[in-house]
C-alpha cells in the first residue's frame, strides 16, 4: 500500500458515520492550569509561546496534522497528510471576563462542545481560554472520536505534557506534508491491501489445518462470547426514560470530584472494582433523580449504560479506537446501595467470564472487511434501535502531576460524546488522586446539570456510609 495514505478501520469509521447534525462525535476534555508562569510581560496570556510548543510535540502524534479523504467508488474513508495544516487554526485563544468563575468556564466549555469540528480540516481543536479567577487557565481541547477512544486520550496528553515544568520548547525536524494520492493511487493502493488481505486468510487457514484443534477452539470460544454479547441486550430497546429523548445540537457541561483514596476506601470495605463503585454510584444517583420526577411510574426497569473496556495490546498513545462495550443494566429499584452494588458485581463478574468484550470486538472485526456503506447503515441501524440509555466511561489517568511547559496541570475534566437519543453521558478520569466525573447534557433533555452532578456525590456520600457500616459489623 502507498505509504501516503492510510485506511480508517471498520470501528474508527462508524464514528464518522455516526455523526449527525445534532450527535457531534467528539471525545474532549476541559484542563485547567496554573497560569502564573504563561504570562506575557503586559499580564496576558503568552499564547505565542503555548502554540510553539504544542506545535513542537505534534511530530510524536503525526495524525493531528492528517485530514479525512475518501476511496473513490466505495466512499471509505483514509487518512492523508493535511498539505494546508496552519497550528493557528487548530490551538484558538479566548477569554472570559475577569475575574471568571469556574460556573461561566463549564457555559463556554458547552458552546464549544455544541460546534462540530471540520471535516476539511485535521479533526481536533485546543482552545487557551485566560482570565479564569485564581491566575489560572483552561484549555478544552476536542479530538474526533475516530481518531482515538479514552485511553488514546491519555496517550496524547502524555505526548503533549510534561512530568516536570519546563520552559524550553523542542526542537523538531521541519514537517513537510506528504502529497496526497490521486483516485489511481488510492485504486492501486487498495487492490493490492485485499491481495494481502487474502494472503492473509491463507495463511490462517493453513495454520488452522496444522492445528485444527486449538483453531476450533479458539473460534467456539469467539462465537460462544459472540452470543453472549448479542443476547446482552443489543437486539432490544432499553426503555425510554426522562434522560432520554430526540436531542438537539446544544450542550451543557458541568463536573463534580471525588477523592480517589474515597473510592478506594469502599473497595477495601465491602469489595468490587473502582468501575463497580462508580456504576452503583450512578444507581443511586439515576434512583434518586427518577424518584422526584413525575413521568417515572415505576424504577423497575432495566435502564442499561453503556460501559466501554479497553481491548488495548499495545501503547496508549497509538490513535485509534480499540474498544469493546458492555451494557450494564442497574438495579433503580433497589433502595438498598450495597445490594446495588453486590448486582453490580454479580453482572460484571459474568460480563467477565462470559468474555462479552471478546465478543463485541469480534463482532466488530467480523465487519472489517464489509464495504463502508455497510459498515455505515448498521451503525446508524444500532443507534436507532438504542439498546441502552446513558453511556458510563471510566479511564484511569496519572496519579502524578503533569505540566504545559511550567504550568502545572490543576484539574482534568473529561467529555464523553451523546449518542442519538441520549441526553447525558458521563466520563470520569482520575489525575493525581482525584476522580472527575464530566457530564455532558442536551441542552433541553437535562436542564440541570448542577442537580445531577449533586445526585452523584450524595449517591456516593450513601454507598460510602453504608460501607463504612458493614466494615464495622464484620
Amino acid at each position: 500500500m502507498p505509504n501516503n495514505y492510510e485506511r480508517l478501520t471498520s470501528l474508527d469509521a462508524s464514528f464518522l458515520a455516526l455523526e449527525t447534525r445534532t450527535t457531534h462525535m467528539h471525545v474532549a476534555g476541559v484542563s485547567i492550569f496554573d497560569a502564573k508562569n504563561l504570562h506575557q510581560k503586559d499580564g496576558g496570556l503568552d499564547i505565542d509561546r503555548i502554540r510553539a510548543f504544542i506545535n513542537s510535540r505534534l511530530q510524536y502524534v503525526p495524525r493531528y496534522r492528517q485530514r479525512i479523504a475518501w476511496v473513490p467508488l466505495e466512499r471509505a474513508p483514509i487518512w492523508v497528510d493535511d498539505e494546508h495544516f496552519n497550528i493557528d487554526f487548530h490551538v484558538r485563544h479566548t477569554s472570559l471576563p475577569k475575574p471568571g468563575t469556574d460556573e461561566q468556564l463549564k457555559k463556554m466549555a458547552g458552546r464549544i462542545l455544541s460546534q462540530q469540528l471540520d471535516r476539511a480540516k485535521p479533526l481536533w481543536e485546543m482552545w487557551i481560554i485566560e482570565g479564569l479567577e485564581g491566575d489560572r487557565m483552561a484549555m478544552v481541547t476536542k479530538i474526533h472520536h475516530c481518531m482515538v477512544d479514552g485511553v488514546a486520550s491519555t496517550g496524547i496528553m502524555g505526548a503533549l505534557l510534561n512530568v516536570v515544568p519546563t520552559s524550553e520548547i523542542e526542537e523538531s525536524a521541519g514537517w513537510a506534508p506528504t502529497p496526497p494520492p490521486n483516485g489511481v493511487e488510492i485504486m492501486a493502493g487498495e487492490l493490492n491491501r485485499r491481495l494481502k488481505q487474502n494472503a492473509s486468510r491463507m495463511a490462517d487457514a493453513r495454520m488452522a489445518l496444522a492445528d485444527t484443534q486449538a483453531y476450533a477452539f479458539n473460534a467456539a470460544r469467539k462465537a460462544r462470547a459472540s452470543w453472549y454479547s448479542l443476547t446482552s441486550g443489543w437486539l432490544s430497546p432499553a426503555p425510554i426514560t426522562p434522560l432520554n429523548g430526540q436531542i438537539g445540537p446544544n450542550r451543557r457541561y458541568d463536573w463534580v470530584e471525588i477523592g480517589l483514596d474515597r473510592i478506594k476506601s469502599v473497595r477495601k470495605d465491602v469489595g468490587g472494582t473502582v468501575n463497580d463503585i462508580v456504576l452503583a454510584t450512578m444507581a443511586g444517583a439515576i434512583r434518586s433523580l427518577f424518584l422526584n420526577h413525575p413521568e417515572v411510574e415505576d424504577l423497575d426497569m432495566e435502564f442499561r449504560v453503556l460501559a466501554p473496556v479497553s481491548v488495548r495490546t499495545g501503547k496508549a498513545s497509538e490513535l485509534g479506537n480499540q474498544v469493546a462495550m458492555w451494557l450494564v443494566p442497574l438495579p433503580l429499584a433497589d433502595p438498598d446501595p450495597l445490594s446495588r452494588l453486590s448486582s453490580i458485581k454479580i453482572k460484571t463478574e459474568h460480563l467477565k467470564n462470559t468474555e462479552q468484550a471478546l465478543g463485541a470486538s469480534t463482532l466488530v472485526s467480523a465487519s472489517s472487511g464489509a464495504p463502508h456503506q455497510l459498515v455505515s447503515l448498521g451503525a446508524r441501524l444500532a443507534t436507532g434501535v438504542r439498546p441502552f440509555n446513558m453511556t458510563v466511561t471510566n479511564v484511569p489517568g496519572p496519579q502524578f502531576p503533569m505540566y504545559l511547559l511550567d504550568a502545572e496541570l490543576l484539574h482534568q475534566y473529561p467529555v464523553v460524546p451523546l449518542w442519538h437519543g441520549h441526553g447525558v453521558g458521563v466520563a470520569l478520569f482520575s489525575y493525581n488522586g482525584q476522580v472527575a466525573w464530566g457530564i455532558n447534557a442536551d441542552w433541553d433533555i437535562v436542564p440541570d446539570t448542577a442537580a445531577f452532578g449533586q445526585a452523584i456525590l450524595d449517591s456516593f456520600e450513601e454507598l460510602t456510609d453504608a460501607a463504612k457500616q458493614e466494615a464495622a459489623i464484620s
